[in-house]
């Protein structure tokens, strides 16, 4: 699984980052976590906010942050 964080590095968008960590742990699966955070390849998305989830090159959502069990949800 491949999921990458993109924002500019936020306070957001680094709360969805450990989130994500979180949530990956609690699920006890390993994945490689990148944030991306140059605003072409952001853009190259095609997402209207940040921060944004992609998880095997899906989007997943943008601008929002996803409590730990939420992102289990979507993780599993």
């Amino acid at each position: 699984m491949n999921i990458k964080v993109l924002g500019t590095g936020c306070p957001n968008c680094k709360r969805l980052e450990k989130n994500v960590i979180d949530a990956l742990d609690q699920l006890g699966k390993t994945a490689e976590v990148e944030k991306v955070t140059e605003v072409k390849d952001i853009m190259s998305y095609n997402i209207m906010s940040t921060p944004a989830l992609v998880v095997d090159g899906k989007v997943l959502f943008s601008g929002q942050v996803p409590n730990v069990e939420k992102l289990k949800e979507l993780l599993k």
